[in-house]
């Protein structure tokens, strides 16, 4: 019988072959003809048309010439455009990178000469210009301070606190329609504002700021303005006056305006797909195609991602929601101007394979589910729950999420070009996600980041991640978020609700996420940073070369970490603020420096494990950290004897220490993105001579002072991080508090921050003791807990 079935199934097979349908399209064609290959049709829509008319019935494949296909609008695929396992449909170039689709449009211009270099044009009523590309490239709005390409790690590679200050603002005739970009105040991403003109005083008025989940405004010094005319001043910059249909713009050295080849963007999605949970669109391939001219989407980036620090758009050049089996391969996705692509709400088996994704304005590849699938979802970090009444229901409410997609084989880069809260590939409400040889780097945020818990699953493995939040701060090149239902930014209270019902940090991270075989580099945050709640995480076979102040492997306030058989040169474990009896494990790691933890001070040994790790570095100094914490009793100490790290092989050699912890070799010769046409483009990561950590934050030069009954100290190191601020605001950390002092009276805390006294800036010790001793009477004090801003008045 079952014979009988495979003959039938083979004999189906051939039978659809035979009448497969075979498409051509060629810009040079034309809508009229009949779609073979001596009559090729001209758009993908009328290729659409017709392959609808069979899809799902007979193979069907579309073959793109080599040209540009200016799309006029929007290319829909809906569930009547399927195909089957045994019958997809497959558009695709015929020769990789060849066939263009682009939702911009060409312009043909008569330019004039302006001014200082500027040129000018007319060009066609009620255009509206987001986007200037000048023979391929894409070129930049005015603005204030210029761009300055070697500033690589600078905010918007240019910045000034008078970006739009009155003074700055006098010369302009009428900014309205610029906008603003500034960095968040902790530099956790940015906020971008519309200009609407000028008040009565002549101060810059705008609208905006929702683009970050942690309000808590604007950098007083990263910021830019642009689109404002009166700031174009350097080659490659432009401004259009739609008011009166004049495009200016002064050309780069060598281009030759008369010749050069000049569009700009009109749409925001080139391409859609739009199914259901119960009618998806099915087994359809794009393949081989470059993506161009998709428009920024910043300034409606305005959904809060749960309780993460994102706020999303939910689109991209290439968006899909209802599908099963769709797959996006060996495509590049060039200068779009938003997110690459959004895989939203249900979408199973998707995937994106060998595509080179690069200059994006905001993230590579987003899968994001529906809130409404989420059990007792909150919206901002200081939202909270009743832990007593919260559904205790584990997983997801609906199946209105990606699941089982895959990111293989990619190189992303360049990611964040306008916005600053981006990531090559971004999780959040998905499950089951797949990101596997990818090369990422160049990233203002991230290079992966998971938003929260929900639902786990997640495997990342053999990817070299780096150069990584370059323009941010207090991220990893793999970052993470766990604010779910079981986190409380008060964490004594949430662990209360946790020692009663230890599965509830797993109710929405139900599955085990994964990260292995990969290679991290981080110079401006840490390497792999699991951050607030991250939980249930099994993390083995890591090479992290970070070796700056932070770098190496950090976990924060979470449950069930894994970590084995990880590599930190130069670097090593952070372990911040964590929960009693968290259950985490932490062994057979190559550590090359003691452990640097913020705000832990008692042991952490109730089924929690940190031993067994071998490190190059003294024992002393990693007790003095350890003998605190109850780790590393039986951690061994030496050179780990690696190979040839010159050539980034850290692999042990026989007889190596790291043997007798349980540490095993792993290959340093499969990071990163496989395909031969990619992996001849992409970078790698600086390989660091193995030596001391460069760095260091020295413990040794923070101040303590006794005040009130209570120890004042210097924040150093970590705690900067485990406090939420920036090394610019600093403050003043209150511990050892006598429970009958003044200032507990007050409504201090062991754990508070001083900030200000008075409404004078205190970000030290030092500062604090010039500014207090001057005080007398009811003095007001701000700070922060739990992350949040306090206010107490103590009477002195």
């Amino acid at each position: 019988m079952k014979s009988s079935i495979s003959l039938v199934c083979a004999l189906g097979c051939l039978s659809m072959a035979a009448h497969a349908l075979e498409i051509y399209v060629d810009p040079a064609g034309s809508d009229a003809n009949s779609g073979t290959k001596d009559e090729p049709m001209a758009s993908l829509a009328a290729a659409q048309k017709k392959a609808r008319e069979v899809a799902g019935k007979e193979m069907v494949t579309v073959h793109f010439a080599d040209g540009i296909y200016y799309l006029p609008e929007t290319v829909v695929f809906k569930a009547s455009d399927s195909g089957t396992e045994k019958c997809p449909v497959v558009y695709k170039a015929v020769n990789e990178g060849g066939a263009v689709l682009s939702g911009g449009a060409k312009l043909n211009l008569q330019w004039k000469p302006y001014k200082n270099g500027i040129f000018k044009a007319n060009t066609p009523k009620g255009l509206e210009i987001d986007q200037l590309f000048i023979n391929g490239k894409n070129q930049r709005m005015a603005r204030y301070p210029n761009y300055d390409p070697e500033k690589k790690t600078a905010a918007y590679q240019g910045y000034a606190a008078d970006a739009f200050s009155k003074q700055r603002a006098e010369s302009w005739a009428d900014p309205t329609g610029g906008y603003i970009h500034a960095m968040h105040k902790s530099r956790w991403g940015g906020y971008h504002y519309r200009i609407t003109g000028k008040n009565g005083s002549g101060e810059v008025t705008y609208e905006g700021g929702w683009q970050n989940n942690r309000q808590m405004g604007m950098h007083k010094d990263y910021r830019m303005v642009e689109n404002i005319f009166e700031e174009l001043d350097a080659p490659g910059e432009w401004f259009h006056n739609s008011k009166t249909s004049t495009l200016y713009y002064k050309p780069m050295e060598g281009v030759d305006l008369d010749a050069a080849t000049v569009e700009v963007v009109r749409l925001r999605h080139l391409v859609e797909f739009k199914g259901t949970e119960t009618a998806p669109v099915r087994f359809v391939t794009l393949q081989g195609f470059t993506i161009r001219h998709a428009a920024r989407t910043f300034m409606d980036c305005k959904e809060p991602l749960l309780r993460s620090d994102w706020a999303i758009y939910r689109g991209g050049a290439f968006m899909l929601t209802g599908t099963e089996n769709v797959s996006i391969l060996d495509c590049e996705f060039d200068q779009v101007g938003g997110n690459a692509v959004f895989v939203n709400n249900y979408n199973r088996n998707t995937l994106v394979k060998g595509c080179h994704i690069h200059d994006v304005g905001a993230s590579g590849v987003c899968f994001v589910g529906d809130p409404n699938a989420v059990r007792d979802p909150l919206f901002e970090y200081h939202e909270t729950n009743d832990l007593s009444k919260i559904d205790r229901t584990p997983g997801p409410k609906t199946d209105n999420y990606p699941s089982l997609g895959t990111v293989e084989d990619c190189l992303i880069h360049g990611i964040g070009r306008v916005e600053r809260q981006p990531a090559g590939v971004q999780l959040s409400m998905a499950s089951e996600i797949t990101v596997r040889d990818c090369s990422i780097y160049d990233c203002a945020r991230a290079g992966i980041n998971v938003s929260e818990g929900t639902w786990g699953g997640h495997l990342i493995e053999r990817c070299d991640v780096f150069d990584t939040v370059l323009e941010t701060h207090d991220h990893g090149s793999f970052n993470s978020w766990g604010r779910d239902r079981f986190w409380h930014k008060d964490r004594a209270y949430s662990q209360k609700e946790i020692n009663k019902d230890p599965n509830l940090p797993f109710l929405d991270a139900v599955k085990t996420t994964t990260i292995r075989n990969s290679r991290w580099r981080c110079d401006h945050g840490w390497d792999i940073d699991l951050d607030d709640g991250s939980s249930n995480y099994d993390i083995y076979n890591n090479l992290m070369l970070s070796e700056g102040v932070k770098g190496g492997l950090k976990f924060r306030e979470g449950f069930r970490r894994h970590a084995w058989n990880n590599i930190t040169v130069n670097n090593g474990f952070h372990p911040h603020v964590w929960y009693d009896a968290s259950k985490d494990q932490v062994y057979s790691n190559i550590f090359m420096t003691p452990h640097k933890p913020a705000r832990m001070t008692k042991p952490y040994t109730d089924g929690t494990m940190v031993d067994r790790n071998l490190y190059a570095v003294d024992r002393a100094a990693v007790m003095k950290v350890s003998n605190k914490t109850g780790w590393d009793k039986n951690s061994v100490y030496g050179d780990p004897m690696f190979v040839d790290p010159s050539t980034g092989d850290f692999r042990v050699k026989e007889g190596s220490p790291a043997f007798e912890v349980g540490f095993k070799n792993f290959p340093m010769d499969q990071f990163g993105v496989k395909k031969p046409s990619l992996k001849a483009q992409a970078l790698t990561p600086e390989i660091p001579a193995v030596g001391a950590a460069k760095g260091e934050a020295s413990s040794a030069s923070a101040h303590t002072m006794k005040w009130q009954d209570a120890t004042l100290g210097d924040l150093s190191g970590e705690e900067f991080s485990a406090y939420g601020v920036s090394e610019e605001e600093g403050g003043v950390t209150v511990s050892g508090l006598n429970r009958k002092s003044k200032l507990a009276r007050a409504g201090f805390e062991n754990g508070d921050l001083i900030q200000a006294i008075n409404g004078r800036p205190v970000k030290n010790v030092k500062q604090f003791n010039q500014v207090i001793r001057k005080m007398t009477g009811e003095v007001k004090f701000k700070g922060v807990r739990n992350q949040q801003v306090i206010e107490l008045t103590v009477s002195l």
